[in-house]
């Protein structure tokens, strides 16, 4: 029986995946741009790769924010919910904007403005306003992500960055903007309220899944990395550039 405080491994172990996902395309972008090795990550199988991994943390995202919101409002009312998110989407934030200080520093061009950590930022403050609409969060998410695909041929000031309009010449080596990626949050939404209701799982999973295979090694080492998905987010980069471009190689 799922208590009302129980994590879901099934959904630690997706985040868990998705930071390997995220780990291998960066140690492949890493290489093919510090020109270690001419891999083309900017096309083909490998961007098609990149944006299913994004589209799977933002689900999770999502999906996530159902679960912590549905447990939260059993001791909180509507305003003190909202300050709980709004505060740790404005932690999210300025931890992105860390992110663009060191990558401008760093880089020089190309640097992140608008990543997806800026996206997780806004769309933790945003989400509250969908919390218990699930039609209203998946037609939002459609319209968000067709809306998106629309602004591709748009282009604009770069005060519009985070909407997903930008000037021709913009180039950043991460770039997550409000349209389309934000559907994909709410999207989130919608699941997480079809499937943990009120932050229970509402749905049965096979036995083997909850007493076997899935709890045990790789399934264990998965979770772990979808609990600290945060922290392996911020520290894998700077890791893989000094083993792939020591400053002092």
């Amino acid at each position: 029986m799922t208590t009302i405080q129980e994590r879901f491994f099934e959904i630690d172990q997706m985040r868990g995946l998705a930071v390997i996902m995220m780990v291998l395309y960066h140690v492949l972008f890493d290489v093919y741009f510090f020109n270690i090795y001419p891999v083309d990550v900017t096309s083909g199988f490998w961007k098609i790769f990149a944006m299913v991994t994004a589209s799977l943390f933002l689900l999770l995202v999502g999906v996530s924010f159902t679960i912590s919101a549905a447990r939260a409002e059993v001791a909180m009312d509507g305003r003190s919910l909202f300050l709980k998110f709004l505060k740790r989407g404005i932690f999210i934030l300025l931890i992105a904007a860390l992110i663009t200080v060191v990558t401008w520093w760093y880089l020089g061009e190309g640097y992140i403005i608008f990543g997806i950590l800026h996206l997780i930022g806004i769309s933790i403050i945003i989400a509250p306003f969908f919390f218990h609409r699930r039609l209203l969060s998946l037609f939002g998410g459609i319209v968000f992500i067709v809306v998106g695909i629309l602004l591709q041929a748009v282009r604009g000031p770069s005060l519009l960055l985070p909407l997903g309009v930008h000037p021709v010449s913009f180039y950043s080596v991460d770039y997550t903007p409000i349209f389309p990626w934000f559907g994909l949050v709410l999207i989130g939404i919608f699941l997480g309220e079809l499937l943990y209701p009120g932050g229970k799982r509402g749905y049965s999973l096979p036995e083997f899944t909850q007493y076997g295979k899935l709890q045990e090694f790789p399934g264990t080492a998965f979770a772990f990395l979808g609990r600290h998905s945060l922290a392996i987010y911020i520290l894998h980069q700077p890791v893989l550039i000094l083993l792939l471009h020591p400053p002092w190689g």
